[in-house]
């Protein structure tokens, strides 16, 4: 969407929009067996904008039936790989011709500005697809290197049902790094959006069912996490979980997966990554700004946010000062203004836990330098302008908790070695980063950082092709590239004796 659009022009396009508001379970749209909905509320008014169908147990249960049903009829499962590949193709076109729409809904219901969900959010959902289905007819089984008395064959097969629950902090992107591999690889899913952010995985089932999809192969099962998500998690006929959000909640999933079936579970969870910038960055302005970015993008509600600045004593005052210059311009605005770089929080309860741990540094004597408050109350919307905190110990809630919020704790350190055990003091190890022109200092750094992804002179960069996951209680399995297929599928291994 063209930052050249006015305001005025995108909330004439956004009054036009049309909800899709109810679950898709094999192939049509159908309200919750109990009749029961939930309010779906745009956060930078704090008003519904529609009734979303509220999915229980009873639902679950038909949607699994279904993409049961879809699996062992073979439908998908068993089509060739070609014929699947051009339906994915499909879908992966359908989602780029509906950008504009999928953008709109993206805004209102979880409050990132219409710019990043126009030019990120969407596109890259649109990419991962149609990369997953370019994957397809190009992954090879295999052949044991056995004696000449047999031939042992290696093969891929897709796992069953998969069960994808996806996080409200990048609806269609993160559900969209699940979708892509799983439908790959040939399994039937039940999606379950998060219940604050729901609208555009429910409209894009629609365009499965158009791009070709057979019906039960692509469900979708909107509600809440402690109903719809349990249901999925504890469900006997759910091959596998593939699960983004919160630790503690991926620690359910697990005790789910072992009170059931043992059903494979994959957890992307929380993170609280180091940015460490040395004192010989090559260039220390865009390492700063870099800084601001990675914290006060998506409202800082990012997994892999760099929620902590581990900056060299030296110049920490020059990195802390252009941090909070850029910050200052990014005043939080309408999400559907083309020129807003910083929306809405999702809702109140999040908006009240951002500000509670503002609260709670300012009270274990961390140094508020910027920020701090809720702003645009007279929108009635959840706003918060960006925060940053100074002279943080990193033993501090603050430093330690995931905030997912537009929150910076800076924290200082004298050597490298005294970094990397800032960095690697905490529960998570999702995603880090090392800004210095030192390359034999920044391969030491990031080999000793544990977390899934390190950056190196750039932060949250990264394509498609290359995996994401983290180590430690920031989960396991990886989303994107070709490794994301694994948790997708089983292998089987056919010993064939063929005599001597």
């Amino acid at each position: 969407m063209s930052a050249a659009l006015s305001i005025d022009m995108v909330k004439d396009q956004a009054s036009r929009l049309t909800f899709r508001n109810q679950a898709f379970i094999n192939g049509k749209y159908v309200p919750a067996a109990s009749g029961k909905t939930f309010d779906c509320v745009n956060p930078a008014t704090g008003k519904s904008i529609t009734q979303i169908a509220e999915g229980d147990k009873e639902d679950v249960d038909r949607a699994v039936k279904a993409a049961r049903a879809a699996f062992d009829k073979g439908s998908w499962s068993r089509m060739a790989p070609t014929a699947r590949k051009k339906i994915l193709m499909k879908f992966a076109e359908l989602i780029e011709k509906h950008t504009t729409e999928l953008a709109l809904l993206e805004t209102m219901d979880m409050g990132k500005p219409i710019r990043d969900s126009s030019r990120i959010d969407i596109p890259l959902a649109a990419q991962a697809i149609g990369w997953y289905a370019e994957a397809i007819d190009k992954i090879y089984d295999e052949i044991a290197p056995t004696g000449r008395e047999a031939v042992s064959l290696i093969r891929r097969e897709p796992v069953g049902v998969v069960a994808a629950v996806v996080p409200w902090n990048f609806p269609l992107l993160m559900a969209s790094w699940k979708i892509g591999p799983a439908l790959a690889t040939g399994n039937s899913m039940v999606v379950k959006p998060a219940e604050q952010s729901p609208l555009t995985v429910i409209r894009i089932a629609e365009l499965a069912a158009e791009a070709g999809l057979p019906e039960g192969v692509f469900n979708v099962v909107p509600g809440f996490g402690e109903t719809a998500g349990q249901a999925l998690g504890r469900h006997m006929d759910v091959d596998c979980v593939t699960f983004t959000g919160s630790t503690e909640v991926g620690k359910f999933f697990l005790r789910y997966a072992g009170e059931s079936n043992m059903k494979q579970v994959s957890l992307e969870c929380g993170g609280k990554s180091p940015n460490i910038i040395m004192a010989d960055a090559p260039d220390l302005d865009a390492a700063a700004t870099a800084a601001a970015w990675g914290i006060f993008f998506n409202q800082g509600e990012v997994c892999n946010a760099g929620s902590r600045l581990i900056v060299e004593e030296s110049v920490k005052d020059q990195v802390l000062e252009k941090v909070m210059a850029v910050g200052k311009k990014l005043v939080p605005g309408d999400p559907l203004d083309p020129k807003t770089g910083m929306g809405a929080i999702v809702d109140k309860t999040q908006m009240e836990r951002v500000l509670g741990y503002i609260d709670a540094g300012k009270k274990e004597g961390a140094r508020l330098a910027m920020g701090g408050n809720r702003v645009k109350t007279e929108s009635g919307g959840y706003y918060v302008e960006p925060t940053v905190f100074d002279k943080v110990d990193n033993k501090m809630k603050i430093a330690q908790e995931e905030i997912f919020g537009p929150v910076l704790s800076t924290i200082t350190f004298k050597t490298p070695e005294e970094a990397v055990k800032i960095g690697n003091d905490t529960i998570y190890g999702l995603a880090a980063a090392i800004w210095t022109k030192d390359i034999t200092k920044a391969f030491k750094v990031s080999d000793a950082l544990r977390a899934g992804v390190v950056w190196v002179n750039c932060f949250d960069n990264g394509h498609i092709s290359s995996p994401f996951g983290g180590f430690k209680q920031s989960g396991f399995g990886r989303d994107k590239s070709l490794h994301a297929m694994d948790k997708y599928s089983q292998l089987k291994a056919t010993w064939i004796h063929i005599g001597a």
